[in-house]
């Protein structure tokens, strides 16, 4: 996979925007950046994390009550904490905050609880095409530009795992053509979630499905790459 951008962007949904917002800027140090409405009735608030973007989405209609995905920690790192620092938000999501470089990570971590390894292990490599590191104290880890993914094989992991419900639903990956990664995902072994769109003059988006139906954002962003044409 070519990333236009070295970062990983990671989204949520969650019930009380106030409370998030105020969670995520003040205790975790995200940047609000800009409202952004996605579709009827959702609005995405897009803050900074040293290049990533962290998505809190909320609805004006209520989400499905579903279980969490497998997308289970956000990781950010921060040069002023010594230790690290586990915390909730407001709705029960995880996030810690690191000393650069703990298990690895630089800038941001998002922690996946797979039902196996091996599969997905496959999958990052084969798929994605992302490079394998060594991390003690997980199971598999792989890097995406300076963020880094952390599996760690579970039971509770989810078998097929849905989009709509709040806490941790998706991560994104920057592209500069879906529609050619879309179909490259899908012809090594990744399940189609959303078939390549445009979204006006925005985006071209698509999702695939990991092994155990996490969802994953590929985007064609016009901001970034400047055209958007299939």
């Amino acid at each position: 996979m070519k990333l236009v951008k070295p970062h990983l962007d990671v989204g949520l949904y969650v019930r009380d925007t106030d409370a998030a917002l105020t969670f995520w800027q003040q205790k975790v140090g995200a940047v609000f950046d800009h409202t952004l409405a996605i579709r009827r009735g959702v609005r995405q608030h897009r803050h900074d994390l040293f290049g990533s973007v962290l998505k809190i989405n909320n609805s004006r209609e209520p989400v499905p009550e579903n279980p969490p995905t497998g997308y289970r920690e956000l990781l950010v790192a921060r040069s002023d904490i010594a230790e690290p620092l586990s915390l909730r938000d407001p709705e029960g999501n995880r996030v810690a905050l690191v000393p650069p470089g703990h298990l690895s990570v630089d800038k941001i971590g998002i922690r996946v609880a797979v039902r196996n390894l091996a599969a997905h292990r496959s999958f990052y490599a084969d798929v994605l095409g992302l490079a394998e590191e060594r991390v003690d104290g997980a199971g598999a880890a792989f890097r995406a530009g300076d963020s880094l993914i952390l599996l760690d094989e579970s039971d509770d992991a989810p078998s097929d795992a849905v989009i709509d419900g709040y806490g941790w639903r998706y991560i994104t990956f920057q592209i500069h053509k879906v529609d050619e990664e879309h179909a490259h995902a899908l012809a090594h072994g990744a399940r189609e979630g959303l078939a390549p769109t445009t979204l006006g003059e925005t985006a071209r988006i698509s999702m695939i499905r990991d092994p155990d139906g996490n969802w994953i954002e590929l985007s064609q962003r016009a901001s970034i790459v400047g055209s958007i044409t299939a």
